[in-house]
């Protein structure tokens, strides 16, 4: 047995050397194969290099080019107006010479162009003092010479490009807010050589980054700038990893020191196992269901007497009307369902909306104690907002079954601000963050979140932080004190 397993020990390590040869073979081959790629890469650059100088060669002979083109013709032009200068002179002069070769007097006065002579002589001589005797340009072309050697000091510099630094993560920068995470970092030294940043993040319900049971990191790529913003999150984990790599056209730097950054919000869901029979519960929206499930219930029946396996689909509706027949936790007009976390310190916030053609509905919380056949609002362990669509629209706060209803508009979405160890309850208009309704009590149990439906369906956002604007109002007192109801007294 010792023999055998030594054996089989040796078996297996020969096993992972003949793997570990052929990974070498193959990593062989791919740097050879990489190798040729960087060459071709290189040449692609130097040709690109080699055709950028040709045509800043051939732009720069053809400057001048058109400054020697300028210069000949200017000089041309002044040329032949001086041999036309001086080619009118001399037939002035030629003229005045066979003038002056008469000798006899009265012979001389006689000519009859004596008078001409005269007078082409003022004009010509006139535009002959007239012609500078200066050429219009120079013969120097200097201004068109070029000083490569700072260019050529670039170029003898030219190298690989080098593996960016990793960015530094400025916690102090970063923040948290309104259901957003916004990441800032630098770069350790400036490097103009960046063209783009990776951003990494995961959640996790540990305050310190762990190596095992840990999710996978998601990525966000071509991020230009020092700073992005995570939106649209939910916050169903405590806190947030994120690190950033730096990368230039060619690679990858090393990531930064991952940071851990707190996202702690409250996180529910419906307690399907204990709501109403006529209430159709799937995780975070619930529907009122007049049948009770025996719809449902036909449903599987029909599928048992076919023969045929359920669908994929209607597995969980099918589990979900199993459970439905033995709960009894509420019953009667009692049409509630419970959130299966409870409040028990803290500020917590989360929001509900509604189907547009809801008849009734409740939203608030309420002690564990909640009986059977009791409604939110109806006792004195519960607060509630309910709103009334059956005949006209009315919404009206409710505790200990006290109403007292209120003159504003019925938002799309309700959010819903629990300060428990302040103890306030607050409901707000989710979209426009308007103040609907303040409780003002002392708590004194743990409080779930509770929801009342009737014809139509619910729809609840938990893993929301509370909004900045709710923190800003809660800081005015005077903002809540208008909205709070006599109610509260009944605490």
């Amino acid at each position: 047995e010792a023999l055998q397993r030594i054996v089989s020990n040796l078996a297996n390590k020969n096993g992972e050397i003949h793997n570990f040869i052929d990974m070498l073979n193959h990593t062989i081959k791919n740097v050879q194969v990489n190798s040729s790629n960087a060459i071709s890469e290189l040449d692609e650059e130097f040709d690109g290099l080699y055709s950028i100088l040709d045509e800043m060669k051939g732009s720069m002979a053809s400057t001048i080019q058109q400054e020697e083109a300028r210069k000949v013709q200017a000089l041309q032009d002044q040329l032949s107006q001086c041999s036309n200068a001086l080619e009118s002179s001399e037939e002035l002069l030629e003229l005045a010479a066979q003038s002056l070769d008469i000798k006899d007097p009265v012979e001389f006065l006689k000519v009859e162009n004596l008078e001409q002579i005269c007078i082409r002589q003022t004009v010509t001589m006139a535009s002959a003092f007239r012609i500078s005797l200066k050429p219009t340009v120079s013969d120097s072309m200097t201004h068109l010479m070029v000083d490569f050697a700072l260019e050529r000091r670039i170029l003898q510099a030219v190298n690989f490009l080098p593996v960016p630094k990793a960015p530094e993560i400025d916690l102090a920068a970063c923040l948290v807010a309104d259901n957003c995470i916004t990441v800032s970092w630098r770069m350790p030294e400036d490097d103009g050589r960046i063209d783009h940043f990776v951003l990494e993040y995961r959640k996790t319900n540990f305050g310190l980054p762990r190596v095992k049971d840990e999710q996978p990191w998601e990525l966000i790529d071509y991020i230009k700038a020092t700073e992005y913003t995570l939106s649209g999150l939910k916050f169903d984990t405590k806190y947030m990893n994120l690190r950033v790599q730096a990368c230039n056209k060619a690679v990858a730097g090393e990531y930064s020191d991952p940071v851990t950054l707190e996202t702690k919000a409250f996180v529910f869901s419906l307690d399907s196992t204990s709501s109403h029979l006529n209430l159709k519960v799937e995780d975070t929206y619930v529907e009122w269901d007049p049948t009770g499930g025996k719809g449902q219930e036909k449903v599987k029946g029909k599928e048992n007497k076919s023969g045929g396996g359920p669908s994929p689909k209607r597995t969980p509706v099918n589990t979900r009307s199993s459970v439905r027949g033995s709960r009894d936790r509420f019953t009667g007009e009692s049409y509630t369902v419970l959130g299966d976390s409870a409040v028990e310190s803290g500020q917590h916030y989360w929001e509900v909306r509604a189907q547009k053609d809801c008849k009734s509905y409740s939203v608030g919380v309420t002690y564990r104690n909640l009986g059977k056949f009791d409604q939110l609002g109806k006792t004195n362990s519960s607060w509630c907002i309910h709103i009334n669509n059956w005949l006209q629209t009315t919404i009206s706060a409710k505790h200990n079954n006290k109403t007292k209803t209120l003159d504003i508009t019925v938002p799309d979405r309700i959010g819903v601000y629990c300060d428990f160890d302040g103890g306030q309850l607050t409901f707000y208009n989710a979209n426009s963050k308007e103040l609907l309704y303040t409780f003002r009590t002392k708590f004194t149990q743990p409080l779930l979140p509770g929801f009342m439906i009737w014809c139509g369906g619910l729809t609840v956002s938990t893993g929301l932080q509370v909004p900045s604007a709710v923190k800003t109002l809660q800081k005015g007192e005077n903002v809540l004190s208008g909205s709070t109801g006599s109610l509260n007294n009944t605490a």
